[in-house]
This record gives structure tokens, C-alpha cells and sequence, in this order.
């Protein structure tokens, strides 16, 4: 016991004191070095003791981690944790429950059980309503089209179809493939200038499918894009896939955080008529990976991959076995951390705090509008934005060649990670903003930063140029 005492405390002192110390997202130490560090590790010579390892890992991990809690880090849907969960944290690691089979977790199973009761409430669902937690929204989505592609009446896997817009998370593709389906399979619905899922588009599609014998088996409608943070509208599509029975997803795994919003809840207006809902709760409820979930409407869809194993969930069992349910047969007891933030800040913190961020992408793009040296894409929905340092006088393909660059160099110096894409064959630098502590002026002196580093590497390739010409 003194051991466990003493392991657990000095692994929260290394983390304390990097949190304490630390004041930019990332060491800025090169891809070259850190393998070498890690390579230089001789795995079959222990060093025999466990205040040597840690110090050992420290250096190599916790000194160059990426911190999501810095100011600095605004680039991908990683969230700080909120201190509760890292309680659970400890509790659910120690014990080490499965939460497969009752006999493995007792009120772990009841504890998940009664959290995706609460899920579906917040969602709008009735009480036939079931669901269970997995690794992330990768995962809930194949298990949430794999329920579809069961419960459809079609049997030829080369005529089904899943509907989706070119802004859905490429998992449904990547679904589709594990599926059998093919990528092909994927049909993109044409958006409105938003990037939301056009509605009258969708009701074409879905009759042209029909005329040339293909079955649609899903529409996955996204609350909460990965670039444009936009919400698809969802009561308006929900209609057209009820006409024709046609089951509703709603990937939520990035807005799902609306669920407890004060301020916001309405965007979410007619997520209660979807089948099933991903909902990453390590994203906008800043739980710690890995926390998601699928929720279904009616719990009958869940049982139609269930299968019984004599040695592990008998068809004669009497008690709540999760694996019935679940694609995975070992998991852990994930559901701990998020029933802890509830019952120690409550859901309407959790809400308070993603408003938050959803006020801060309002105030980056207030910034960003207002500034000369900066291009827009877009108006934020939740808390992304989308935008690019372009003086004036660069031109779009001379911006297109510098913004990787600069994306590059502003990690390479770890002050500020920020994330990149391209739309329409542009490139663009990404705010994704998940941190309630994050304040307006942070994210002015990230710009500032960002404006010097274009600056800098346009000042590099004048003096090139000019040196090439002479």
C-alpha cells in the first residue's frame, strides 16, 4: 500500500510540476532528436526502480508532451481536463474493472448504464432509448452504420448506400469500407454556402437513389463540422429520412456539448427524431480520452449484433452484461470520469464552459475581420474558424505556398500549434478553440505571433530571390 501511495503521488508531482512550469504547448524540440531519445532507450535493461523510470519518462514525455491546456495550443478538437475526471482517472486505473460483463464492474455497468440514460435524455430520446460508451467517435459511428446497414430491409451490399456531405469526418468513409460497402458507397449531398447539408438536395438524392434500385441505408447529418464547425439542419433532414425510412444519424461527437448549453441548445432542434448519436464527451464535456459514446432512439437496434458466449455472456444471464451491445469485449470503465465532472461542477458548468469557446471563435473571427493582414473563410458556428495571414498585396497562390510554411515554423518554435486544411484548393491555418481559459487576448498575441512568422519567412524568400538574381 505504501508503494501504490508513494507511485501515485510522485506521478501526479511530475505532471504538477510540468503544469506549473510550463508556459507554451510544446517544447519545440525537432522530430530527429526525439527519436533519437527514444531510440537511445535499451528496453531489455530495466532500470529497476520505479522513481528512475518516471524520472526517465518525464524527460522524454512529459518534456516534450503537447499540452492542450496552454493558450497557445488553439489547433486540433483536444480539450484540457476538468480536474474531476482525472480523480476517476486514478479510481478507474487502479482498480482496472472491465466493464464487458456485470461480473467484472457490478455498479460500473450501472454507472455507464445510467449515464447513457441521462445522454438520451438530453438528447430528446424516450425511455426505450439505449446506447453504450466507446473509444471515440471513429468508433461510434461504424457501430451507429453498422446498426443501419442491419436494420435495412436490403440484403446486396453492393446496392446500399450512405448519404453524407463532403464536410462529414472521413470515419463514415472509412465505416463504409469496414462494412463491406466500399468507399464508394459514401454519396456526398451538395451543401448550402455554409457547408451545411442542403435539405432539398438531400430529398433529390435520396429519390435518385431509389429510381436507379440503390438503397440508402443511412444519412449521417453532423452537428458540429471538423472545419467549419457548422451544424447540418438536422429537424429538416430527420423529415425527409422519416417519408422514407430511412435511418438518421447524427454525428455530434464535436456538438455534442450543445446538449448542455444554456445559450446554443436550439441548434441541435430535431437531434431527438435521429436513430443514433455519437457523442464525444472528450471533446466539448473536456473529459479525458477516451470518453464517447453511441445512443440509439430504441434500444431493439442494439441487440441485433449481439452474441452470446457461454464463458462470457450467456443468453441465460440475469444481470446487465454490456458486451451484448458493445464492439468491444475488454473495456474500461471510461464512463467514471464523465459521472464524476456531473456530480462535482454539474451539466451547467459543463454548458457555461462551451459557450465559452463558442464566444471566443466569435471574438477570433471579430479579430481576424478587422485586421488587414488576415483573409476569413468563414463566419464560426461553434469554435472554429478558418483564416490566413494574406497582406494585401500576396496573391493566392504565393499565400497558398507560405501558409503550410507557417503552420511548420510556429510549431517548430512551440509557442503556438495551430491546425491547417485546405478548402477548394486553398490552404488555410485553423483556430479550434476548447479551452474555457483562454482569454481574447490570448488568442491576439497567437495572432501577432502568427503575422510575425509570415512576415519573417516572406522577409527569407525576398532575400533569396534577391541574392538569385545577382
Amino acid at each position: 500500500m505504501g508503494r501504490f501511495q508513494h507511485d501515485v503521488a510522485q506521478a501526479a508531482a511530475a505532471v504538477a510540476d510540468r503544469v506549473r512550469t510550463v508556459r507554451r504547448p510544446y517544447s519545440g524540440a525537432s522530430l530527429t532528436d526525439l527519436q533519437g531519445m527514444v531510440d537511445a532507450v535499451d528496453l531489455d535493461r530495466p532500470l529497476g526502480d520505479t522513481d528512475a523510470a518516471l524520472d526517465e519518462v518525464a524527460k522524454l514525455y512529459l518534456d516534450n508532451a503537447v499540452w492542450f491546456h496552454e493558450p497557445g495550443y488553439v489547433a486540433h478538437l483536444n480539450c484540457p481536463v476538468a480536474l474531476p475526471a482525472l480523480s476517476a482517472e486514478v479510481l478507474l486505473a487502479a482498480v482496472n474493472s472491465s466493464v464487458d460483463t456485470y461480473d467484472q464492474s457490478t455498479t460500473g455497468t450501472l454507472i455507464e448504464r445510467r449515464l447513457v440514460d441521462w445522454a438520451a435524455g438530453r438528447i430528446g430520446f424516450g425511455p426505450d432509448a439505449d446506447g453504450v460508451f466507446t473509444s471515440g467517435g471513429t468508433q461510434s459511428n461504424l457501430h451507429a452504420l453498422l446498426l443501419a446497414r442491419e436494420a435495412s430491409p436490403a440484403t446486396d451490399l453492393s446496392r446500399m448506400r450512405i448519404l453524407a456531405t463532403t464536410e462529414t469526418h472521413f470515419s463514415v468513409t472509412q465505416a463504409a469500407i469496414l462494412l463491406g460497402l466500399g468507399r464508394e458507397a459514401v454519396i456526398a449531398v451538395a451543401t448550402d454556402a455554409g457547408g451545411r447539408m442542403d435539405p432539398a438536395a438531400l430529398t433529390r438524392t435520396l429519390d435518385d437513389l431509389a429510381a436507379y434500385g440503390l438503397v440508402a441505408i443511412a444519412v449521417v447529418a453532423t452537428a458540429g463540422t471538423t472545419d467549419l464547425g457548422c451544424v447540418d439542419p438536422i429537424a429538416e433532414i430527420a423529415e425527409s429520412c422519416a417519408r422514407r425510412g430511412v435511418w438518421l444519424h447524427v454525428d455530434a461527437a464535436y456538438g455534442c456539448g450543445l446538449l448542455v448549453s444554456t445559450r446554443r441548445r436550439h441548434l441541435l432542434d430535431g437531434i431527438e427524431r435521429a436513430d443514433s448519436v455519437t457523442v464525444d464527451f472528450h471533446k466539448s464535456f473536456f473529459q479525458p480520452i477516451s470518453s464517447s459514446a453511441i445512443i440509439v432512439r430504441h434500444a431493439s437496434a442494439m441487440r441485433r449484433m449481439a452474441h452470446h458466449a457461454d464463458y462470457l455472456n450467456p443468453r441465460t444471464a440475469t444481470v446487465p452484461n454490456q458486451v451484448d451491445k458493445s464492439l468491444q469485449t475488454t473495456r474500461r470503465f471510461d464512463a467514471l470520469k464523465l459521472w464524476m465532472t456531473l456530480r462535482t461542477v454539474g451539466a451547467e458548468q459543463l454548458g457555461a464552459m462551451f459557450d465559452r469557446v463558442v464566444d471566443l471563435a466569435e471574438d477570433a473571427h471579430r479579430l481576424l475581420t478587422e485586421d488587414p493582414d488576415f483573409e476569413v473563410a468563414a463566419e464560426p458556428t461553434l469554435s472554429t474558424v478558418l483564416f490566413r495571414y494574406r497582406p494585401a498585396w500576396l496573391d493566392d497562390d504565393a499565400c497558398d505556398e507560405l501558409t503550410p510554411r507557417l503552420r511548420a515554423r510556429l510549431f517548430a518554435g512551440g509557442e503556438a500549434i495551430i491546425a491547417g486544411t485546405t478548402r477548394d484548393g486553398r490552404h488555410w491555418l485553423k483556430f479550434t478553440l476548447l479551452n474555457p481559459m483562454t482569454t481574447t487576448e490570448h488568442l491576439r498575441a497567437v495572432l501577432d505571433l502568427v503575422r510575425e512568422t509570415g512576415w519573417a519567412l516572406l522577409a527569407e524568400d525576398d532575400t533569396r530571390l534577391a541574392t538569385a538574381v545577382v
